[in-house]
């Protein structure tokens, strides 16, 4: 498990990733960290981390923050009856980060494949998507194919969702 960010910087950095890091103040909603958006043609990601009524599957939901996520809409395309926030227990014990944190790069950290990708389709349309490398005082700019390179060696299968 990657406990911290030089750490996680230095894996991408070993397997020849491409990204920008961008340092900025701890943010913990969408709304702080468009104070420090970089100018580029990015999707600027929330990331919801979920879970069934009893806590035995995971799901890491993926849209755009200007987006607005229903959960019973999205319980019924993830198959769940009853669709809720995560524990913050779970968060770290699966994806290693915090509340404020949360993020597609926590994915390298679950090894054991407990957590769901699912990614608005809208928003993949897009070439380029930021995202927190673990934590919420930097920000990653990250390509489609690289996203799509990263999940491929986390062996997480991403899926789409529409809104």
């Amino acid at each position: 498990m990657f406990t911290t960010e030089q750490e996680f910087l230095g894996f991408l950095d070993a397997n020849h990733f491409t990204y920008e890091r961008i340092e900025h103040p701890a943010v913990f909603t969408c709304a702080e960290s468009e104070l420090h958006r970089p100018s580029v043609p990015a999707v600027s990601t929330k990331n919801l981390f979920l879970c069934d009524k009893k806590a035995r599957r995971f799901f890491l939901a993926v849209t755009a923050c200007e987006k607005t996520i229903k959960l019973d809409t999205l319980a019924v395309q993830l198959g769940v009856a009853n669709l809720r926030f995560a524990s913050e227990e779970n968060l770290q014990r699966l994806l290693g980060v915090t509340r404020g944190a949360v993020t597609m790069m926590g994915l390298a950290n679950d090894t054991e494949h407990k957590v769901e990708l699912w990614v608005d389709s809208e928003i993949w349309q897009s070439d380029y998507f930021l995202s927190h490398p673990l934590v919420n005082t930097a920000t990653l700019i990250l390509s489609k194919a690289e996203l799509e390179r990263f999940f491929g060696w986390t062996g997480h299968l991403f899926h789409l969702f529409h809104e």
